[in-house]
């Protein structure tokens, strides 16, 4: 008989999102409003779960946090509890904590644990779930790849955010003749720079699916000239590599997610240099994508998925993640639905080489840098 639920955690793991408040809102709301549970918000991701650093949430702690980005628990992608180093356990080197972890959720009294967080999290919430935590996990990254789900929540407003940045670079790309590299969010996936390409009208775009060609990026910047284009834009996803080549990053430690990406146009601005008489300059989005007001959309997904986990966990479900088919954005098809999180644990969802975009793309003459693409007529 499943014990019946009367205290459950939260934790907010991975790097920060836009709409992770509204989803925390969501499942305090719902847990207390509806079911009439106790919820212990832990701090830092995974890391305040092995450390105890946690509070209870009321209802006047998550006043407010609707249109409020960030997360007022603090956030780690970096407190993998199955590899983890801290001073505080007297730790000379990594090591696994999964047990210290449900060690402390047993002693605040945890019945389930709600993890919000993207496909690293998410992995980790799964192998939890093995040891026998009942864990129910909510969708969040920029980066839009969790196996599982069409949306993730944070991923609409880094669309705007890159969207605009790319909407303003046009004016002065073309004011100045310049080929202009917008540096985007997404090592593995690159959904941000597909959707914000299309968006903001760039004329080339650098996935890290489809490895490209910088002599393609040459006969673009070319192309465009001769028909009197003097300005070129190139929304650049941040893992994307060259063809044979590698992407762009620095190695902090011996795991994958151990590596901190970026800096790929910078190098793509050296090299194109050499190559074109227009000048070349690189812009480097960073960590705005993940600031600032959520959009309507997030804010929706978010709300809506964090009362989904809790109603999940009342329904005696776990070890399963909510997500949606569609977008919560007015359609009548979307909905939520429960991936079991062995499905999420796969790998990260990446752009389909077949993804009705990509063909929409290069139907409006954006090119992609293959070096056996028809000529951009952007």
């Amino acid at each position: 008989m499943t014990t019946r639920i009367r205290r459950i955690g939260v934790l907010t793991g991975g790097g920060d999102a836009p709409g992770l408040n509204a989803a925390i809102r969501a499942v305090v709301k719902t847990a207390i409003l509806r079911y009439g549970w106790q919820v212990v918000g832990f701090a830092d991701g995974y890391e305040g779960a092995i450390l105890g650093r946690a509070r209870e949430l009321g209802l006047d702690d998550v006043r407010g946090l609707l249109v409020r980005g960030g997360t007022i628990l603090g956030a780690s992608n970096r407190a993998n509890p199955f590899h983890f180093q801290h001073p505080e356990l007297g730790d000379a080197e990594p090591r696994d904590h999964s047990r210290t972890l449900l060690a402390t959720l047993e002693q605040w009294n945890i019945d389930a644990l709600v993890v919000i967080g993207g496909e690293g999290s998410l992995t980790i919430a799964y192998r939890l779930h093995e040891l026998g935590l009942r864990v129910v996990g909510v969708p969040k990254t920029i980066d839009n790849d969790v196996r599982g789900t069409t949306a993730t929540i944070g991923f609409d407003t880094a669309v705007c955010t890159a969207t605009e940045a790319i909407d303003r670079l046009h004016t002065t790309a073309e004011s100045h003749h310049r080929v202009m590299l917008v540096e985007l969010m997404g090592r593995d996936a690159g959904w941000i720079a597909l959707h914000a390409g299309v968006a903001g009208g760039a004329d080339v775009i650098l996935l890290p699916e489809l490895p490209f060609s910088p002599e393609r990026i040459v006969a673009v910047v070319e192309a465009r000239r001769k028909r009197g284009r003097h300005f070129t834009i190139v929304a650049v996803a941040e893992g994307a590599k060259p063809i044979g080549g590698e992407a762009v990053y620095e190695r902090l430690g011996p795991l994958p997610y151990q590596r901190k990406y970026g800096g790929l146009s910078v190098v793509l601005q050296q090299q194109l240099s050499t190559l074109l008489p227009t000048e070349v300059r690189a812009v480097v989005l960073g960590h705005l994508q993940r600031g600032g007001t959520p959009t309507p959309r997030d804010r929706t997904l978010a709300t809506a998925l964090g009362a989904a986990a809790v109603e999940t966990l009342a329904l005696g479900d776990h070890g399963v993640m909510v997500a949606v088919r569609g977008h919560p954005s007015g359609q009548a098809t979307w909905g939520i639905v429960r991936v079991p999180l062995a499905e999420v644990a796969r790998g990260p969802r990446l752009v389909p080489l077949n993804h009705p975009l990509l063909a929409t793309a290069r139907d409006i003459g954006i090119s992609f840098a293959q070096p056996d693409e028809e000529q951009a007529h952007g």
